[in-house]
């Protein structure tokens, strides 16, 4: 979908207060990376919200490929969180805000 850009929800899991640094450094080299190759738009943690680690937006090609990143996330696959993902369509001076 040209356009359109994906919304990774990063979700706790139950082993999430377990997460070391070795695993924090994992998932900023994840991050690293991922802007490295122009496909990281926006990301950020949670505060207040239960449950919710964070979020992050990607720039890619397609759905298939924004949820084939999310599967390496390194808190996903090592089984500390669980995600959820959504296409969205950015609204913006060029299209009218989707108007």
């Amino acid at each position: 979908m040209k356009n359109w850009q994906y919304v990774m929800l990063i979700e706790r899991g139950k082993t999430y207060n377990k997460i070391n640094k070795e695993m924090v450094i994992k998932h900023v080299d994840f991050m690293r990376k991922l802007d490295d190759d122009g496909k990281l738009e926006f990301c950020g943690a949670f505060k207040g919200f239960p449950g919710m680690g964070g979020m992050i937006i990607l720039k890619t090609e397609s759905y298939e490929e924004a949820d084939a990143l999310c599967k390496t996330e390194p808190f996903v696959e090592q089984g500390y969180a669980t995600y959820k993902l959504y296409a969205i369509q950015p609204g913006n001076r060029e299209n009218n805000y989707l108007l």
